[in-house]
């Protein structure tokens, strides 16, 4: 926290997206899990604010769960996107998206698990 910084701004700058935007995706492992292919599904829609990414998970943590998914080799961007917040403070809010790496690990995933169910 900087000297003098509120400890709300705090709070609220701790989610930075601190990942290298230059690095290259990894292949995309999958996942069974229910709140990520929600995520995963609406993400393949349009890109989604962070209180999206919560609601449409199921969850309340959403900055984790999209870092569960970049562990599985998505780079699921997000961009920083200022705003004012309901006190008229001027933020920066996150807005997660894929991209068309991401988007093609996807379909390739997706796929090969329908060719894995059919056999």
């Amino acid at each position: 926290m900087d000297k003098g910084q509120s400890p709300l701004f705090a709070e609220l700058t701790l989610g930075a997206d601190t990942q290298d935007s230059t690095a290259t995706a990894c292949k995309f492992t999958g996942t069974d899990n229910p709140r990520h292919l929600r995520v995963i599904h609406s993400l393949m829609i349009r890109p989604r604010k962070r209180e999206e990414i919560d609601s449409i998970a199921g969850a309340s943590n959403g900055p984790e769960l999209m870092a569960e998914l970049r562990r599985r080799g998505l780079r699921a961007k997000c961009q920083r996107t200022p705003g004012i917040d309901r006190d008229g403070y001027p933020i920066k809010f996150g807005i997660y998206e894929l991209d068309d790496d991401d988007r093609r690990a996807v379909n390739a995933w997706l796929r090969k698990r329908d060719a894995k169910a059919k056999s």
